[in-house]
């Protein structure tokens, strides 16, 4: 039986997702807020709508006939369209707004973790008071990580000792008036991403990749949605080992186990510390840019993982081609706090893969926030587009990546051009030697 997919969301993440599908049997619709040109060149029809109303995201469902579904960001699921598409008979691989808490909840996240006797979890607590918070911070001895507890676009955390003072954290909470706060131990050590395919009280898992969240080169300035990320030609990457990956997997594995009925991606976020791997966060989604690079190496058809999920079936065993991606994105400039839309995009699907042939790599593009007019393709005030280069090492990758983002120029664009660089890798790996007082 032919598949018919709906594919909810309209960003560089989404456009990875309706990539991988593009080469399967499915016919592919598409649905978002924003018309992402990547994802209308790839599906069978697009509809701009407001993917947080689950009566519309079911409506273009049920005219397009959808069979599955894969709930791409964080907002829809928040707002229940999963459970919306289920309720109608349409699988949605996603959580249903319950499990989406995991990641939508900061506060349910930790202290679920805590009653579930997850691994992995921090020193915390969990605030509905500001000045309780407050009060806390100047008690606590050591630093601390300052979230809201609800969704921020990666962009709500602040960090004692590192980005702020106490001082500024406090003035930050009361600026903002969250209404609910946690705060928990600051974690030193360095972060990575494992994301896990889940469905039947299985997962799958992937191969980890290093996010920068930092807006500037060096890891300076302010956190953003990510400025770029890298994944290695195995599982782990280059300043992990074996056991630290597995060590991860084992807290998805725990929390899988402890959630009832989750089904669509796990994504853990974890840092790697002087005593083993820690949870800085879940998400229940793919992450963006880092589902730019898993799909792209992911050899397994990803409508058969739809498949299996919906029919109860096993999961299919995952298969990745041994390569290394490296993801850069361009944003406008002075993303993120005064960003400047309306450059135009200079480069195009086939010229970054025509870039890419001298390094003797493929390279990908991948829209995510642009505004396709009938003369070009012209930023916005998010981040516009990525580039990721697939290569036999992680060098080779970013060589790649550079080669192609040097068809887009730099008018009217920003790039942090060390992610993925040999010197920052190292970085990495003298961090965790450090660390680990090697």
């Amino acid at each position: 039986m032919s598949e018919t997919v709906l594919l909810v969301g309209g960003g560089g993440r989404e456009h990875a997702i309706a990539r991988a599908l593009a080469d399967s049997e499915a016919e592919l619709h598409a649905c978002a807020g924003n018309r992402n040109p990547g994802i209308a060149a790839l599906a069978d029809s697009f509809e701009t709508l407001e993917t947080t109303n689950p009566t519309a995201v079911v409506a273009f469902a049920e005219d397009v006939g959808a069979t599955l579904a894969v709930v791409g960001p964080e907002g829809p699921l928040a707002a229940g369209v999963a459970d919306a598409l289920d309720d109608a008979g349409v699988y949605a691989f996603g959580p249903r707004e319950a499990e989406a808490r995991i990641e939508t909840d900061k506060a349910f996240q930790r202290r679920f973790m805590r009653e579930k006797s997850i691994p992995g979890c921090p020193d915390f607590e969990t605030f509905e008071d500001v000045d309780a918070a407050c009060e806390y911070i100047d008690e606590y001895d050591g630093d601390l990580a300052v979230k809201p507890a609800g969704l921020t676009g990666g962009k709500g955390v602040r960090v004692t000792g590192d980005q702020v003072t106490k001082e500024e954290a406090k003035e930050h909470l009361r600026e903002e008036a969250y209404d609910r706060v946690v705060l928990e131990e600051r974690l030193v050590g360095e972060e990575f991403t494992v994301q896990a395919f889940v469905a039947s009280g299985q997962l799958r898992v992937t191969p980890a990749v290093q996010d920068h969240k930092r807006a500037y080169e060096g890891d300076e300035g302010p956190n953003t949605g990510g400025m770029g990320s890298y994944s290695d030609a195995g599982l782990e990457l280059p300043f992990m080992d074996e056991d630290d990956y597995r060590e991860a997997v084992d807290v998805l594995e725990a929390t899988v186990d402890a959630l009832d009925d989750y089904k669509g991606v796990l994504y853990g976020q974890f840092m790697l510390t002087a005593d083993g791997v820690k949870v800085v966060e879940f998400n229940a989604r793919f992450g963006d840019p880092e589902a730019m690079n898993t799909l792209p190496v992911l050899n397994t058809d990803f409508l058969d993982v739809l498949v299996a999920a919906r029919d109860g079936e096993d999961l299919p065993q995952l298969s990745f081609s041994p390569k290394a991606t490296v993801c850069k994105y361009a944003v406008p400039e002075g993303y993120p706090t005064d960003p400047s839309a309306g450059a135009k995009v200079a480069i195009d699907e086939e010229s970054a893969a025509d870039a890419a042939e001298d390094s003797e790599g493929d390279a990908l593009l991948f829209y995510a926030s642009v505004d396709e007019r009938e003369d070009g393709i012209y930023t916005t005030t998010s981040r516009s587009f990525a580039v990721v280069g697939i290569g036999d090492d992680v060098a080779q990758a970013e060589r790649v990546a550079e080669d192609a983002l040097a068809v887009a120029g730099e008018e009217g664009l920003r790039v942090r051009h060390d992610v993925g660089t040999e010197a920052l890798v190292q970085r990495r790996i003298d961090h965790v030697a450090e660390l680990r007082g090697e």
